[in-house]
């Protein structure tokens, strides 16, 4: 069934790489005119705009600091000249830094919490002037967030604070018929092997249903279901995609 992104307006945060990469390009060959943001200068940013002129269409790969209210700003000002509006924003910059509690002091915790609910609030809030009666709003969350994960409660925080800010603002832009959704990867492998020692990978994969880890592409997929017409009634949602773990 047709999802009918073609000629959607899309901006997804952090779009350079893994998840937010695969994100980008699917909606562009969906037909949807995409704005992404990359927080360095380098050959991923670089990459991912060759990727996209191949593909054609008015997109943007721009540098921005979503972690404080001017980049944000100047972000959703960038898609409202270019596209005059939006219909989909893709929440999906975010941060890792796998340590136990202990090592874990204010800074790390600030830095987590700023790139993976603060980017979110600031961009959602900046954009709420341009954001279409009906658009979708989709979070990019983590499974972690249902069940915990060792070496990383203040990541497992954050992401669990994503799925409040998701069921609490679903309730606000309702009215506008705006949803807001949240997907929760599992252990995605955004570089060879998601960065572990193979026998950590072959013990998650061993506990999941599907037997293998999480590619890009799949989360991709569930973000451009929750963007498309086919889940039009579908709000306040976190949806798993992470291969039955």
């Amino acid at each position: 069934m047709d999802q009918g992104l073609a000629g959607k307006r899309v901006l997804v945060t952090g779009g350079t790489r893994g998840i937010g990469r695969a994100t980008v390009l699917a909606f562009a060959r969906a037909g949807a005119s995409v704005v992404t943001c990359h927080h360095r200068a380098d050959e991923a940013a670089e990459a991912l705009a060759r990727d996209l002129k191949d593909i054609g269409g008015p997109h943007r790969v721009v540098r921005a600091d979503v972690t404080g209210r001017q980049g944000a700003d100047e972000l959703v000002r960038t898609c409202a000249e270019r596209f005059g509006g939006l219909d989909t924003l893709v929440n999906n910059v975010g941060v890792d830094g796998p340590a136990p509690l202990e090592d874990v002091d204010e800074d790390e915790w600030q830095r987590v919490f700023d790139h993976n609910v603060k980017a979110g609030y600031l961009v959602t809030r900046a954009a709420l002037g341009i954001l279409a009666d009906g658009a979708s709003i989709v979070n990019v969350g983590s499974s972690v967030a249902l069940r915990g994960r060792a070496n990383g409660v203040h990541y497992t925080a954050s992401k669990a604070a994503l799925i409040g800010f998701t069921r609490a603002l679903c309730k606000d832009l309702g009215p506008r018929g705006i949803r807001v959704n949240t997907v929760a990867p599992g252990l995605t492998e955004t570089v060879p092997g998601a960065g572990l020692p193979p026998a950590a990978v072959e013990r998650i994969v061993g506990m999941t249903a599907l037997g293998r880890i999480c590619r890009p592409e799949d989360v991709a997929g569930a973000v451009l279901f929750l963007a498309g017409d086919t889940s039009r009634y579908v709000t306040g949602v976190t949806l798993n995609v992470d291969g039955g773990i």
